[in-house]
């Protein structure tokens, strides 16, 4: 019985050391980083042995911005600028590239009180009917191309900005396509403290993992073709896990342009519990050392409830 309970707990550390050891990996890789206390409570934090995995098996160099002429696939996309500019400028006409009506985008739910909003063609492999209807040209062409997993329009309007932060899911990379941009050093996205700056007709591929930020200094809008494109890795059975997570783990996560279509499980949690986000959120405004020590009791119950409750 003491030896059974003795590998257990070797079991429970060694999931606590995996943890620990990619907070750190994420944590250190790159110039720039968050605070560690923020790292440490990030949510790419929760999926960093993921991350882990997929970096050191990549196929792509280990740097913030990927060379686009390394993905020959996505060459159409750029080709067909102006058509994909064509629809997205009559969404945006039509005012149907918005936020998200019941804060049920957790992926980007947190973008949205900056002024950024989206507006969906396909996410993780399920194209959304009002996509079809709207642009099936741009849908056409991210559905021709078998490594893009999700795309959209996403606008930045004029004195808008993103803060810093990383993303969660290194089984991808990032690529934006300028369609109606300023044109100007003024509107820029920074990764790992590199600067770019859009400009109509051209593409930047990102690894997304990586810190960065964005803001729009000028007085016009911007608005891009962005897609998450799946990441070129050496190992044939590790590519096969990394389709599997995006063909059915990622799904969870999947959001709407029109109340009619169908979101992930994560979404429908995500809507639930939004009124308690903002009850803390008031709570931070008042008192922050009372959300702080709140925020990392939670966390640390949490903690001891998976390693030493439930596992």
């Amino acid at each position: 019985m003491e030896s059974w309970l003795e590998e257990l707990l070797s079991i429970k550390f060694c999931i606590l050391y995996v943890f620990l050891g990619s907070t750190l990996f994420l944590h250190f890789r790159g110039r720039e980083r968050l605070k560690l206390s923020r790292q440490i409570l990030d949510h790419s934090t929760i999926s960093g042995p993921y991350s882990l995995l997929m970096h050191c098996f990549s196929a792509v160099r280990a740097q913030p911005y990927a060379e686009v002429e390394q993905f020959p696939e996505l060459a159409p996309l750029a080709e067909n600028w102006q058509s994909i500019r064509e629809e997205g400028m009559q969404l945006l006409a039509r005012g149907d590239i918005r936020m998200a009506e019941k804060h049920n985008d957790i992926a980007f739910n947190s973008f949205f009180r900056h002024g950024w909003t989206r507006f969906y063609l396909k996410w993780y492999d399920e194209v959304l009917p009002s996509a079809k209807t709207a642009c099936p040209k741009s849908v056409a062409l991210v559905q021709s191309i078998p490594s893009v997993n999700a795309a959209m329009f996403a606008l930045l309007p004029a004195g808008s900005r993103l803060g810093r932060h990383r993303d969660p899911f290194a089984g991808s990379l990032r690529y934006h396509l300028g369609l109606s941009t300023p044109n100007s050093d003024s509107c820029w996205i920074e990764i790992d403290g590199q600067r770019y700056s859009w400009r109509d007709g051209e593409a930047v591929i990102f690894d997304e993992t990586y810190v960065h930020k964005a803001k729009n200094e000028t007085e016009q809008d911007r608005l891009i073709l962005f897609c998450d494109v799946t990441r070129p890795l050496h190992f044939a059975p590790l590519r096969a896990v990394n389709r599997f997570i995006i063909r059915y783990v990622a799904k969870v996560t999947a959001t709407q342009n029109t109340p009619s279509e169908k979101i992930g499980l994560l979404n429908h949690l995500a809507s639930a519990i939004y009124w308690q986000r903002e009850f803390f959120q008031s709570i931070k405004k008042k008192h922050r050392s009372l959300y702080h020590c709140g925020k990392w009791l939670s966390f640390a119950g949490i903690a001891y409830l998976i390693f030493f409750v439930l596992f």
